[in-house]
């Protein structure tokens, strides 16, 4: 992200400060009638405790492409900076991302 979106993604409430990319390094896809289903992200508790995220918290994982809301799960037998997606509409593997820790305090609106 160059100066100009970092500003625009603050301005929004998306962007509340350090977030190193994380690769896509798996991506699960939910049938209807599976028991768990919607949008996920797994992380190490390392990666997460550097984005000042925890377990089950709600999360915004942002691409270039777009960004969406999910629940967020620790995973410790991933590779650090590797995450794995569930449902997340427009992401692929391999794909660079960042988990933002969503900004509630924000008095802006979209």
């Amino acid at each position: 992200m160059n100066e100009e979106e970092k500003a625009k993604a603050r301005k929004l409430g998306l962007f509340s400060g350090f977030s190193p990319v994380l690769q896509v390094v798996g991506f699960i896809s939910s049938r209807p009638g599976d028991a768990e289903r919607g949008p996920m992200i797994r992380l190490r508790s390392d990666d997460a405790l550097v984005r000042l995220v925890t377990g089950h918290e709600l999360v915004r994982v942002v691409s270039d492409r777009r960004s969406e809301l999910a629940e967020l799960q620790i995973d410790d037998t991933l590779p650090r900076g590797g995450c794995v997606l569930r449902d997340v509409v427009g992401a692929a593997p391999s794909e660079l991302v960042r988990v933002v820790k969503l900004d509630t305090d924000s008095r802006t609106r979209v």
